[in-house]
């Protein structure tokens, strides 16, 4: 497999994710709505029903926004070549975890390997920006060998 077919295998595994999450939070916010309209008329200007399934609905419509441009950007960085330095964009294997650095979405699966979508404001992201392969990061006293970048 080439460096750039990894790339795109990693992105796709995690706009999956991301679509699986919109999916969700897009029924949760129908499910809240539906609930806020069975309920009925509003009786009582300070319904507290009401403001609790409107503000569940809010939420997951924020939540449901997030995914969908996280899903935009993703979408965007297929269209990137793959990288020689740790930079914004880049798939990263160390020897001991394998990182996408794009979004903050959190753990996810590629095959059977575990992966973590991380943002640029994380720690760890800071201390492998501008390596190459060969290069160690001691991150929470823990060294980690920069095995591949794509």
């Amino acid at each position: 497999m080439t460096r750039e077919e990894k790339r795109n295998k990693v992105i796709c595994s995690c706009i999956q994710q991301q679509e699986h999450i919109a999916s969700i939070a897009k029924q949760e916010m129908d499910s809240a709505q539906q609930q806020s309209n069975d309920y009925g008329a509003n009786v009582d200007r300070y319904d507290a029903y009401r403001t609790k399934m409107m503000r569940s609905r809010d939420m997951y419509a924020k939540q449901l926004s997030n995914a969908l441009a996280g899903i935009r950007y993703l979408q965007e960085l297929l269209k990137e070549p793959p990288h020689d330095v740790v930079e914004h964009g880049a798939c990263v294997s160390t020897d001991c975890q394998h990182f996408l650095l794009a979004i903050g979405a959190g753990k996810f699966m590629v095959g059977n390997e575990v992966w973590f979508a991380i943002s640029a404001q994380t720690p760890i992201y800071v201390a492998l920006k501008g390596k190459k392969v060969g290069d160690t990061i001691v991150f929470n006293g823990q060294r980690q060998t920069i095995k591949e970048i794509y």
